[in-house]
C-alpha cells in the first residue's frame, strides 16, 4: 500500500484529498503545517508528499526542496497543489524539483491519475530501480470539456411558458381587479338621502 503524506492548511482540502485518497486504496497521514509536515517525513517515510505550495510555517516549495535534498528520500515524489485561482511560481516549482501540480478543489480522476505513476515510481525506488534522474512529467489527464451552450428556446416555447405562467396567475389577477373596481365603485356612488 503506498503511503501519502498530506499538507495542507484546509479541513476541507484534507479531509477531501484523504477521502479519495483511501478510497483508492492509499494509507494517508495528514498535516496542518509545513513544520509538522518536515518532522512527519521521517516516520511516515511517504511514497507521494502532496502539499500545499501556499503551506504556513514552511511552504510547499520549501518542503518539496528538503525532501528532494535529503538522502533519505530517494523515493519520495512530491505534488506541489493549489487552488484554482492561487498563482504557483513554475520556475520555482521547476527548481525545488516537484513532480507535478495539482488544483484544488481535488477532482478525484485528476488526483488518482497524478499519484498513481508517482507512488509506482517510488515503489520501483523502493525496490533498487532508478533513483531520481531525468523522468518525463505525466502528461495531465485532459480538462473536462465544458458542457454546450444550451440552444435559445423558440418562440413557441416561450409562448407556451407565458401562458402556464398566465393560466397560473389569472384567477387571482381577476379577483385581485374585480376587489379594486368594485371598491372604487362604491367610494364614487351616490347617497340617496
Amino acid at each position: 500500500m503506498s503511503r501519502v503524506l498530506l499538507a495542507d492548511d484546509s479541513a476541507h482540502a484534507q479531509r477531501m484529498g484523504e477521502l479519495i485518497l483511501r478510497d483508492e486504496g492509499f494509507e494517508v497521514v495528514t498535516v496542518t503545517d509545513g513544520e509538522t509536515a518536515l518532522l512527519r517525513l521521517a516516520d511516515v517515510d511517504p511514497d507521494v508528499v502532496v502539499v500545499d505550495a501556499h503551506l504556513t510555517g514552511r511552504s510547499g516549495y520549501q518542503l518539496c526542496e528538503a525532501v528532494k535534498r535529503d538522502p533519505r528520500f530517494p523515493h519520495t515524489r512530491v505534488v506541489l497543489t493549489a487552488g484554482a485561482h492561487e498563482a504557483v511560481d513554475e520556475a520555482e516549482s521547476r527548481r525545488v524539483g516537484a513532480d507535478a501540480l495539482l488544483r484544488r478543489p481535488f477532482e478525484a480522476s485528476v488526483m488518482i491519475a497524478t499519484l498513481r505513476p508517482l507512488a509506482a515510481e517510488a515503489e520501483e525506488v523502493r525496490q533498487g530501480g532508478p533513483s531520481r534522474g531525468p523522468r518525463p512529467k505525466p502528461t495531465p489527464p485532459p480538462a473536462p470539456a465544458a458542457p454546450p451552450a444550451p440552444e435559445p428556446p423558440d418562440a413557441e416555447t416561450v409562448r407556451a411558458a407565458v401562458t402556464l405562467a398566465l393560466d397560473a396567475a389569472m384567477p387571482k389577477l381577476i379577483d385581485t381587479i374585480t376587489e379594486k373596481v368594485l371598491f372604487a365603485l362604491t367610494r364614487r356612488a351616490p347617497r340617496d338621502g
